[in-house]
């Protein structure tokens, strides 16, 4: 028994009802939910933006102390190399800005010099120096007084430490410009800073690095401050998602936040490394969550601050806004758990059984017609008629286009469909390479053989066929005995100069390969040709018939190189904008100028060789017929014949190298009238 998609959506909709009742019941719970996250995301906008003017009055009072500290410097107020002065600016500078920890200098020699708060107490000095105990670290230790410091203490211990060997000094030193980065192993220290660096320079000569840090546990002190609800907490995490500042009053330089402590720190360690990590949700702008750990859901926030990919997290109970509603319903769903279950299960069992599934047959069926993937498609049988009617349209439809899958170009028309491209009357202007390709001899070849030459050429257009797809090409036609294809078209190819070179060699090389005989028994051989430029490409022709082509210029072009190997005996000529294009990813020589039918333009033409990573053997011969080349167009026609010669000679036989011979003795034994030039013409139709 078969039903009706109307009856499957009665049943639906009666199952629809029963659901419908939770939904209504719950409707003003999620009001008050989604009001509680609007509280939470004010909450989260107003610490947000304390804690992003907090990182930026930091940052500015780093980059305001080292500008001071530069001006020092580059008026020459005091020399960098000037202690006794230097130290004096550089503890003035961590007194008077509070939100610094560091301040160093690094010298070309290796020599270093810095200032580092201890806390709210004091501070120190440290220096390395090659006249200080043979470059020990010289570390002085002052306490802040009213108005003043007082020197403690003095200590000098072995150290390795040498700037020249850190990223702070050596991004900036060859740089002209200052800027942040992250750094980590100070002298005595493993934190990781983030320093305001820069070079300096006095009379135009680069003195060493500047650079002015601070540390995270003063941004943790900040956190201490703030109080994102009655039980949540504000968290900064890097650009990798993990904790670098929490919430503790007691941090400082000398005593490190306490990382790991409290679940709303696990709550904020785990939320940016799920969300972080997700490339969709690591967007610009505020990521809010629920997270759930270990039962307790919590809302997190992640906003941004515009500091090397920093991000505040606050992290708020959601128990602070809910834990009334939570226990209003918790009755109500026990009443409604039932009836939930059952309509679930019953429309879960009724949607795949009797649409879904189907369905989903179906579709599978349609994506491989979409394929042209059409020999295994059946009828698929359904309860419903209209899925069992629309199967059989299916099956038919796959059955009538399986008996035209030879006389349409597959490949093309999936990448026509993957494009996204319309089948309708238009194309558009693209850069792109085409190729010709002809078998020699093929007009005598018909009359010999009549009938039986379609037996003879279905090896031929096998190999061309793979030559071409491997490499990425879209054949576009063949010609009787020859074969059009082009890159670059429709699916985009930054590479399909080098690729149509690549395949053209594949082609002559598959060709030679496959011991492809006509009926005498001689080879088979092809000759091509290579143009790369701007044509037109799309769908040519009416509403009735379409073919996707190109059409201008470039592919003309490509037709009369295929056509100009004749006169020189080459198997691959190839223009100048694909010699462009493929650089030296190929190995040609210049071959000629030519004039071409329907051009006025002339053009210099090049033989394909060989890829240039797969080149074999010595192709000294090139540099031979090229020399001939330009002694043929400098009018040096003896020169130019005992070049040939040498070539022909170098490479066992070269046919090019005879052709051009004797064109040059030809013209040595008549010399051309005033104004000649060395331009070949070919302009006849092909």
């Amino acid at each position: 028994m078969r039903l009706s998609v109307g009856i499957a959506v009665s049943i639906l909709v009666a199952v629809s009802i029963g659901v419908s009742t939770f939904i209504v019941h719950s409707l003003w719970w999620t009001t008050a939910r989604d009001n509680s996250r609007m509280l939470a995301a004010e909450i989260n906008g107003q610490i947000a933006n304390t804690v992003r003017i907090e990182v930026g009055v930091t940052l500015r009072s780093a980059e305001a102390a080292w500008a001071a500290v530069r001006t020092i410097f580059v008026q020459n107020v005091i020399a960098t190399r000037q202690a006794d002065k230097r130290e004096f600016v550089f503890l003035s500078q961590l007194q008077a800005q509070p939100n610094i920890s560091w301040m160093f200098f690094g010298w070309p020699d290796g020599n270093f010099f810095a200032s580092h708060r201890l806390g709210d107490g004091g501070l120190e000095m440290i220096e390395i120096d090659k006249g200080i105990r043979d470059r020990m670290l010289r570390k002085d230790r002052y306490i802040f007084i009213p108005g003043d410091i007082q020197f403690e203490e003095r200590t000098f211990t072995k150290t390795s430490y040498d700037p020249r060997e850190h990223t702070w000094f050596e991004n900036f030193m060859g740089l002209s410009s200052a800027g942040w980065i992250e750094t980590r192993d100070l002298p005595d220290s493993k934190k990781t800073v983030y320093a305001f660096a820069g070079p300096i320079d006095v009379n135009r000569t680069r003195q060493g690095v500047l650079a002015v840090a601070i540390e995270t546990d003063r941004l943790s002190r900040f956190l201490a401050t703030l109080a994102p609800g009655e039980f949540g907490a504000a968290f900064i995490l890097n650009a990798d998602g993990k904790v670098i500042a929490v919430p503790d009053a007691e941090a400082d330089e000398i005593t490190p936040a306490r990382m790991g402590e409290g679940k709303l720190y696990e709550v904020a360690m785990i939320s940016g490394e799920r969300l972080l990590a997700d490339p969709q949700a690591n967007a610009q702008g505020t990521l809010t969550k629920r997270v759930v750990i270990d039962g307790v859901p919590y809302a997190v926030a992640l906003t941004p601050l515009g500091f090397y990919g920093w991000r505040v997290a606050t992290v708020i109970p959601e128990a602070a806004f809910l834990s009334g509603i939570d226990e209003t319903l918790i009755n109500l769903i026990y009443v409604l758990i039932g009836v939930v279950i059952v309509a679930t299960g019953l429309a879960i069992w009724l949607i795949r059984s009797i649409v879904a599934n189907p369905l989903a047959r179906i579709a599978e069926d349609l994506g491989k017609i979409e394929r042209f993937d059409v020999e295994r498609i059946e009828r698929r049988p359904s309860k419903l008629s209209e899925l069992a009617n629309l199967s059989a349209a299916t099956a038919s439809m796959a059955a009538g286009l399986s008996a035209f899958r030879k006389y349409v170009p597959t490949d093309l028309v999936r990448m026509l469909v993957a494009e996204g491209i319309k089948i309708q009357p238009g194309g558009e202007m693209k850069q792109i390479s085409v190729l010709f390709c002809d078998v020699t001899g093929f007009t005598g070849l018909s009359e010999k053989l009549g009938p039986n030459i379609v037996q003879l050429m279905e090896p031929f257009f096998s190999a061309a066929s793979a030559a071409i797809t491997q490499n990425g090409g879209t054949i576009d036609k063949f010609i009787g005995d020859a074969v059009m294809a082009f890159w670059g078209a429709p699916r985009k190819d930054a590479n399909h100069a080098e690729n149509a070179c690549r395949a053209a060699l594949d082609l002559v090389a598959a060709v030679g390969a496959s011991g492809i005989e006509d009926e005498a028994g001689n080879p088979l051989c092809v000759r091509i040709g290579v143009n790369s430029g701007e044509a037109l490409v799309g769908n040519i022709g009416s509403e009735q018939r379409l073919n996707y082509t190109a059409i201008g210029d470039v592919v003309n072009v490509a037709s009369r190189l295929e056509g100009a190997n004749k006169d020189y005996g080459t198997l691959i000529l190839v223009g100048p904008e694909t010699r462009r294009q493929a650089a030296d990813a190929i190995v040609v020589r210049e071959l000629d100028t030519l004039t071409v039918f329907g051009r006025v333009e002339e053009l210099v033409v090049y033989e394909l060789i060989a890829m240039a990573d797969g080149r074999d053997g010595s192709f000294a011969w090139i540099e031979a017929y090229e020399q001939g080349l330009a002694h043929y167009r400098t009018g040096r026609f003896e020169e130019a014949v005992a070049a040939f010669a040498a070539a022909d000679q170098a490479r066992n036989g070269d046919p090019a190298s005879v052709a051009m011979m004797a064109r040059a003795q030809d013209l040595l034994d008549r010399p051309p009238k005033e104004g000649w030039r060395a331009v070949t013409s070919t302009n006849k139709s092909q």
